[in-house]
């Protein structure tokens, strides 16, 4: 399909040898592939570099929204995808952005839902099938906010939601996803440090406990069996343990101990957003 916009697709890795082929196997269509590893110590690296068509290079991470906007910067193209590695397009996806673009785009942004698999098995319930992520951009229309976690994109206009998903392999492993689990809960706490949050017993106790009867019952996530029951528990966990961090930084605080943070990225060029004025 001829179409006059040019598309880059960025991933950003660190370990993802177990995904990484199969991600960029999928957005071969786009005209360049950019790979942001953050020196990766698998065989990630070397995957992607054997990959046709793909341009890796290496920078610390300082979170997903610090990387993918850098990224944005390093592409020239007219339009952007961003995929993780653990994601997958599908014809149907790819199908459904070539006529887009092929169409001239209204919008400068869009959103692509997720179909979320864990353990090989797709999570119909607990609130992750309606899971939906802003993904399609024109360059310089959108820019992600600063947060150190759970990256969220800033658009010019509003971000339709397109009809085909990506694909989701989020936990293929449940002990590492657990690890993984732990670290967000450490950045989640860092982010709130930095935001001046607190955390006491409301939030180290009923935070938990409402987000597995939000998921678990209100969403229905016991239709999943065992597997759901696994999912929003792990959720569940996730949360508690980014107040719990947090209230155990407070507590040491004022006993005058410090917590020692992630690293930030402070570069105001990172986080700079100033689309073009004819922008509507």
């Amino acid at each position: 399909m001829t179409r006059p916009y040019t598309i880059a697709a960025i991933v950003t890795t660190f370990n993802e040898e177990k995904n990484i082929a199969r991600c960029l196997a999928s957005l071969r269509w786009c005209d360049s592939i950019l790979v942001v590893d953050s020196f990766s110590t698998d065989r990630t690296p070397e995957i992607a570099q054997s990959t046709p068509g793909v341009v890796l290079v290496q920078r610390p991470y300082l979170g997903a929204a610090a990387q993918k906007n850098w990224a944005m910067d390093q592409v020239n193209a007219d339009w952007i995808l961003h995929f993780d590695a653990d994601e997958e397009c599908t014809p149907a996806l790819q199908a459904e952005i070539e006529s887009l673009l092929a169409s001239g785009p209204r919008w400068h942004a869009f959103t692509i839902r997720r179909r979320v698999f864990f353990m090989g098995r797709v999570i119909r319930f607990s609130g992750w099938q309606r899971d939906r992520v802003v993904r399609l951009v024109r360059k310089g229309m959108a820019r992600y906010a600063n947060l150190r976690v759970h990256e969220r994109m800033r658009t010019v206009g509003p971000a339709p939601v397109l009809r085909n998903p990506m694909l989701h392999h989020m936990i293929d492993s449940f002990d590492e996803y657990v690890k993984r689990v732990s670290g967000y809960g450490y950045l989640g706490a860092a982010q709130g440090w930095r935001d001046g949050k607190s955390s006491g017993f409301l939030q180290v106790f009923f935070r938990p406990l409402w987000r597995f009867f939000r998921m678990y019952v209100l969403q229905l996530g016991f239709l999943d069996g065992m597997h759901g029951l696994v999912f929003c528990m792990v959720q569940s966990y996730a949360t508690y343990v980014k107040w719990a961090i947090l209230w155990a930084w407070r507590v040491n605080a004022r006993r005058g101990r410090q917590p020692a943070l992630p690293p930030f990225d402070e570069d105001p060029a990172t986080w700079a957003f100033s689309p073009p004025s004819s922008a509507s």
